[in-house]
């Protein structure tokens, strides 16, 4: 289990943009930078994890590597959960949370049509979470206050 999350970070580092490799902090940082920073902060950090771990997951259900590409799935859902999570108990970047865990649910609803019937559990799991995440959000923004009865 643990190769394999090696692995998918090795996947991530190879496949990234030759010119901006240098210049973006690893994976393993981020993860590390987020843990560290100010709850406030964290929202931003978090989403940028989950979108890149939905990349490698798209990547690796390419290339037919689908046990990556799950593990890959389920890191997107738990910093999806934690932005979630964090923007709903600081109050901060609700918005920009609800619409990046739109376009993940977007992407990764692409990314189903393409794979396999048996291949397609997970990816759909992560699609109804990220669905009641943003709910939940939505809910944070515009829900009514329940009156103490």
């Amino acid at each position: 289990m643990m190769r394999l999350r090696i692995s998918i970070l090795l996947f991530a580092v190879l496949f990234a943009p030759a010119g901006l490799a240098g210049e973006e902090e690893s994976l393993q940082q981020l993860i590390a930078r987020a843990e560290a920073a100010h709850p406030r902060d964290r929202t931003g950090l978090y989403l940028q994890i989950a979108r890149r771990q939905a990349e490698a997951a798209s990547k690796f259900y390419e290339i037919g590597n689908a046990e990556a590409g799950s593990l890959a799935v389920a890191d997107v859902v738990m910093y999806s959960g934690k932005a979630s999570d964090t923007a709903i108990s600081s109050g901060r970047k609700i918005k920009d949370t609800e619409i990046a865990l739109r376009k993940m649910a977007e992407r990764f609803r692409d990314l189903k049509r393409n794979l396999p019937f048996e291949d397609q559990a997970p990816v759909q799991q992560a699609i109804d979470r990220m669905e009641k995440m943003r709910t939940d959000l939505l809910a944070a923004m515009f829900g009514k206050k329940k009156a103490n009865k």
